[in-house]
């Protein structure tokens, strides 16, 4: 009976000492888990940084759209089904997805304009369920245009894709043109909205004969940096990539923010909520440096001189 009793009292003095919380960690995603690797490890390495280590206090349920944004709803809805402690979501679209279709906190790795989007009220304060990172992509846009006009002769055609589904891109669109038109270049707009979009903009690029050809982060660009690095090799296309992803495939340049950075930031939030805080009292960050990433030997493919100039401002030359 006095070996009961202690064993009973060690229960309730050791149980809950012991007891551990494992948090569902929701991730809504474009790509596979595979494609977006280096993100993860460098979440991983936030989460495990705070404290957290995957199988022992937290589970990820990962959901991927493939490439297809329109799937997000319903892989939103799936997900809020699962109950997930906090979700991490990337991109406008995915974001939007899961601030309809759950009241779980939502961290973004990257929004191009969450406010444009309707996600947010402002970025130092947010409200609701929705914080995270922004990418701003709108202040990239005339940069990208710009690297475009060292590159190219002057009154050079480019192309840019966006995808007009997008609510923040219709803007974005603007703000090119305007940058087009200030550096002397002409503007060719394509709506990419899947793999077959994409297909008819790369090939009426190589037929209207532009200078370059500017990628912004869509579904179909995502899931297609071999198919897209194939192309422009053969067709002798310059290809500006909004990620250094785009480059590490294969391809010529990028210029945007360290995405595998923002995904370890994104870890901070998710520590910060699981502790109590709300996620919209948690100011919105922005990138801090963004990187210019140029590929030797995909500019010598394509009979490309990169101006010594421009080599000398890259963070970053892959030989």
């Amino acid at each position: 009976m006095t070996r009961l009793i202690v064993a009973v009292l060690l229960a309730l003095v050791v149980g809950p000492t012991c007891a551990q919380t494992v948090y569902r960690i929701g991730m809504l995603e474009i790509e596979s888990a595979r494609a977006n690797r280096a993100n993860l490890e460098a979440l991983l390495r936030g989460l495990k940084e705070a404290g957290y280590i995957e199988g022992r206090n937290f589970v990820i349920d990962y959901r991927s759209a493939d490439g297809r944004p329109d799937r997000f709803p319903d892989l939103a809805a799936e997900l809020a089904r699962a109950r997930p402690d906090v979700v991490i979501t990337r991109g406008s679209p995915a974001a939007l997805a899961a601030k309809t279709a759950m009241s779980a906190p939502i961290v973004m790795a990257s929004s191009g304009d969450p406010i444009r989007a309707g996600i947010v009220k402002s970025l130092a304060h947010p409200g609701g369920t929705v914080t995270g990172m922004t990418n701003f992509v709108l202040d990239l846009a005339a940069k990208r245009v710009d690297l475009l006009r060292e590159l190219l002769p002057p009154d050079s055609s480019f192309g840019v894709t966006f995808n007009f589904s997008n609510p923040v891109d219709a803007g974005h669109a603007k703000v090119v043109e305007k940058a087009a038109h200030a550096a002397g270049l002409r503007c060719v707009v394509f709506d990419v909205r899947d793999a077959q979009s994409l297909d008819r903009a790369l090939e009426a690029s190589a037929e209207q004969r532009l200078g370059a050809l500017i990628l912004n982060l869509e579904g179909a660009t995502l899931t297609r940096r071999a198919a897209i690095v194939a192309f422009a090799e053969k067709h002798k296309l310059p290809v500006l990539f909004s990620a250094r992803d785009g480059v590490d495939a294969g391809g010529l340049m990028s210029y945007g923010p360290d995405y595998p950075y923002l995904y370890y930031r994104v870890a901070s939030y998710v520590d910060k909520i699981l502790r109590g805080a709300k996620a919209g009292d948690l100011p919105i960050e922005q990138p801090a440096k963004y990187n210019l990433v140029i590929n030797a030997k995909a500019a010598q493919a394509i009979g490309l001189a990169i101006p010594r100039e421009l080599l000398l401002r890259a963070d970053e030359v892959i030989q």
